[in-house]
């Protein structure tokens, strides 16, 4: 196969306008293959190092000068010559050069971008899709769209992140983005009528100003309706709390600025299960609250999903002791919060392999980078959370999605949930 014989990064921006590393590799057939590394707003402790320049002034700490120094100059020594295609290798050569446990001295960023942008040169050289070098699935993933925005997504009052819509019933990838459009457009217009804005948040959902999450929660059925759907049959409703936001001396403010317990908390949960069709709901706890994740996957019903991302990022042995306390049923998968394609990959089949859900997962501040498309199909994962149907770098992985399905043909199959 193909060497590696050149390996570059540069400083480019986020969709938050926030500089951050893409990494372009080389091999000596003449293939090339480049990948931009998201960013989060709202980050687990657990999850792997974000190498920025804190002193440097000039960027306010935030540029990737020195992550990119990496890449030119060690990574890129420690590389040249190897086999392109040869991922497991690449990646434990990455991971024993840096020597820490979550990647503090070369940085995750500066890693995962030469890890992802080897895999795409080794695509190119093979001359397959991505997927097809991921993995060869062919399951198109179901969207888990991001339509009103709160927490630390958007410059509201809303406690909850996101508030999300899930197209259960779709027969295709094409039909779920449809159905979900037009849910989008509905609800945009509510909003227009009551005289609420529109203005969108970073991963696209609108971001009114409302008086609590089950305002929200009811606009949004009303838009379901209005489309012409059944909410809790056609289409469920989905949270992503980011309780880790709202967790202060051990107590939760998740409805108004007001703490209380984890046990009244998970009762708020419970009761908006019940009186909502309300299929998921993503990071309810604070990431190492265990005892309260625990007592909700006890009460909360079967059917409902519960996601771990915060609690799990994307790390086996923090998976692994989910799975051996029962704890959640559904593991969100980010890329750089382990910082190699191996090992992102490696948690994805210890999930599939318990019976765990995976849903494949941008960043707030993300890119035209639509790698996240390809890994979803590739590993069979059921769904995708990739924001709205606007800003441009939401809307291109949906729409390399619609492009594999339309290149699968009659092969294509679409997801359970």
């Amino acid at each position: 196969m193909p060497k590696i014989t050149n390996i570059k990064a540069r400083q480019v921006f986020d969709s938050r306008g926030i500089p951050t590393i893409e990494s372009e590799v080389y091999s000596d057939d003449g293939s090339k293959g480049s990948a931009i590394v998201p960013s989060g707003a709202s980050t687990g402790t657990h999850e792997a190092f974000e190498l920025r320049d804190i002193e440097n002034k000039k960027y306010l700490g935030k540029s990737v000068l020195s992550a990119m120094e990496k890449v030119n100059g060690e990574i890129s020594k420690a590389l040249i010559g190897l086999d392109v295609a040869d991922q497991k290798k690449i990646d434990k050569i990455l991971i024993d050069l840096d020597g820490t446990e979550q990647k503090k001295r070369l940085g995750a960023n500066a890693i995962l971008s030469v890890s992802l942008a080897s895999n795409k040169a080794a695509a190119v050289s093979k001359k397959i899709p991505l997927y097809k070098n991921l993995g060869n699935q062919k399951t198109l993933p179901v969207p888990l769209m991001n339509i009103i925005n709160g927490g630390a997504h958007a410059n509201n009052s809303l406690r909850i992140q996101e508030f999300m819509i899930r197209p259960d019933k779709a027969k295709n990838f094409f039909e779920a983005i449809n159905i979900c459009f037009l849910v989008i457009q509905k609800l945009k217009s509510i909003l227009n009528n009551k005289k609420l804005s529109t203005s969108v948040g970073d991963e696209g959902g609108f971001a009114p100003s409302l008086a609590n999450n089950e305002e929200a929660i009811e606009l949004i059925l009303e838009a379901i309706e209005k489309a012409g759907f059944k909410a809790g049959t056609d289409i469920s409703i989905c949270l992503d709390v980011a309780a880790n936001e709202l967790f202060k001396d051990k107590k939760y403010a998740v409805n108004s600025t007001k703490f209380i317990s984890a046990d009244k908390t998970l009762h708020y949960y419970l009761d908006l299960l019940k009186k909502y069709p309300i299929k998921s709901i993503e990071d309810p706890f604070f990431e190492d609250d265990w005892d309260a994740w625990i007592n909700l996957t006890k009460l909360a019903k079967k059917e409902v999903q519960l996601v771990g991302d915060d609690l799990f990022v994307t790390n086996k042995e923090r998976l692994l002791k989910g799975i051996n306390s029962k704890t959640a049923n559904t593991i969100l998968i980010k890329p750089n919060q382990i910082g190699t394609l191996s090992e992102t990959i490696e948690v994805i089949n210890l999930a599939h392999k318990n019976n765990y859900k995976t849903i494949i997962s941008h960043r707030s501040g993300d890119s035209e980078d639509t790698f996240i498309a390809d890994l979803a199909v590739a590993t069979n994962s059921s769904q995708i959370k990739t924001g709205s149907l606007a800003r441009s770098e939401r809307v291109a992985k949906y729409n390399r999605l619609l492009r594999i399905e339309e290149e699968l043909g009659n092969s294509a199959k679409m997801a359970k949930v």
